[in-house]
């Protein structure tokens, strides 16, 4: 049977909307992963060692706040200070397209704006999982 892909989805920074990141949530629980929600207001610290604990393959960070560019890098950051160099790390949000080129360029994975599909993110999810990992995706 073929290893599940662990998801981390998780809100950052001070946002309290939570809708979308619940929405992508149950999306890919629904496509098969299992998914690790950590809640509101989490810190990068607290998403990379959440990220550490669960042994994810993914982590998803949502962002609506404008503090995308201050964020995503921290948790990059963590990430390779952790050693967790084979973890995708994704987003979405309101995120400006310059910004989205610039964050792509420093390591993060797509990033996904307002009103993109579902079936979009786990697909990418799927497919990067299925180059990356070389293991059997749910």
């Amino acid at each position: 049977m073929a290893r599940k892909i662990r998801v981390l989805v998780a809100k950052a920074g001070l946002d309290g909307h939570d809708r979308g990141a619940k929405v992508v949530a149950a999306a890919l629980r629904d496509a098969g992963m299992e998914v690790i929600y950590t809640g509101l207001r989490k810190t990068p610290e607290v998403i990379v060692q959440a990220a550490l604990q669960e042994d994810v393959d993914v982590i998803g960070v949502s962002l609506l706040s404008g503090a995308h560019m201050t964020i995503f890098p921290k948790v990059l950051s963590l990430m390779k200070e952790k050693g967790l160099n084979d973890v995708l790390l994704f987003g979405g949000g309101i995120i400006p397209q310059e910004d989205i080129r610039k964050l792509k360029q420093m390591g993060v994975g797509e990033l996904f704006t307002p009103g993109a599909s579902t079936i979009d993110i786990v697909k990418y999810i799927n497919s990067w999982f299925g180059t990356h990992r070389r293991e059997s995706a749910a």
